[in-house]
């Protein structure tokens, strides 16, 4: 098991994440706390561009440039491009997705998806349906209509899921290290995979440990802020390690059910109040923690470690009913906790 990928990530970029805390307060690069109602002194933000950074630096160093690794850095830099600007003067929802669209199809145009997924009650569900071949610049490319929806779909889902767990400081980065720790050693299982795992195995190493080491000042108290340039950035690569080389949906979805499902819950909880599912609000399920009382090292906290057992879980339980019966279960907590929660006082968005 190679480590080196992961350490040097991890060293990388702690030391751009403690350049930023020191040197983006001269450069004006602040958050601007009187937006959220929040009393503190501003602090360093935009601090996803350490992430990006140390990924792709890593990520260009370790990994040859296939077609499949091209794509997911263009994808990247894109986003995280995108990401920037809307930190720094709020881009319209839709101009948002839009860019985030254009990243998932660079993803499914370099090859990465998924064309199948495994039938927790047996067999196969297939997803090459509609497909064709389609000749560009000498370059041949193969389109399956039901594969890339589902693609693109899931990439979104992940992508939104992480930039809306931002919410409180340390969530977003130390929840997709944890998630990229296990598809890291998933990977990296001998005698378990039909592919090639050693660019998921790089890529999931080199996010941990940049993800990981950002943690370490943004844990609360935070020193410095993410910003949707890291977290979508976080979701994104996730997303797309999930579908790399064989496909780990269920895992995934296992270690970031709470972010996951909690992205399910607040749109359909938009759509059916009259909301736009992309207005930004107080409902996640991190705020009611908070408004309940709870710190934001405890809030934190706790989804580390559901997120850990349920990531355990999906180390240890190969079948994709055992996972299936393991998301039913961690529903089924989400649903407890949030029924524990119903009319906590939450605060509105300004």
């Amino acid at each position: 098991m190679n480590f080196i990928p992961f350490v040097f990530a991890f060293v990388l970029t702690a030391f751009l994440t403690f350049s930023a805390v020191k040197f983006f307060p001269q450069w004006g690069l602040l958050d601007s706390p009187e937006k959220y109602g929040l009393k503190r002194a501003p602090i360093p933000y935009f601090g996803g561009i350490a992430i990006f950074i140390g990924f792709i630096t890593a990520a260009l160093i370790f990994l040859p440039l296939s077609r499949e690794v091209l794509s997911l850095l263009v994808g990247v830099v894109l986003l995280t491009a995108v990401s920037f600007l809307d930190d720094a003067f709020r881009l319209p929802p839709l101009v948002r997705l839009f860019f985030q669209i254009i990243a998932a199809g660079i993803l499914v145009v370099g090859g990465v998806g998924i064309t199948h997924l495994t039938n927790p009650f047996g067999g196969v569900i297939d997803l090459v349906a509609f497909d064709w071949n389609l000749g560009f610049g000498g370059a041949q490319y193969h389109f399956t209509l039901l594969a890339d929806l589902f693609t693109v779909a899931w990439v979104l889902l992940l992508t939104n899921s992480l930039n809306w767990l931002d919410g409180v400081p340390g969530l977003s980065s130390g929840i997709a290290g944890l998630a990229a720790l296990v598809i890291f050693f998933l990977a990296a299982r001998t005698g378990f995979h039909y592919f090639d795992q050693s660019a998921v195995i790089a890529l999931a190493g080199i996010l941990a440990g940049a993800a990981l080491a950002f943690t370490i000042f943004n844990f609360p108290p935070p020193r410095i802020l993410l910003g949707d340039s890291g977290s979508m950035l976080l979701g994104f690569v996730l997303a797309a390690l999930a579908v790399f080389s064989g496909g780990k949906i269920a895992t995934a979805a296992l270690v970031l059910g709470f972010p996951l499902l909690d992205a399910v819950w607040v749109i359909l909880r938009r759509i059916f109040s009259g909301q736009s599912p992309f207005h930004g609000d107080f409902g996640h399920l991190h705020h009611r923690l908070l408004a309940a009382g709870f710190s934001e090292r405890k809030t934190v906290l706790a989804v580390y470690l559901a997120s850990a057992a349920f990531g355990s879980i999906a180390l240890f339980i190969d079948d994709s009913f055992g996972k299936l019966l393991a998301l039913g279960g961690l529903f089924v907590v989400m649903l407890g906790v949030g029924w524990r929660l119903r009319g906590i006082k939450l605060k509105k968005l300004t």
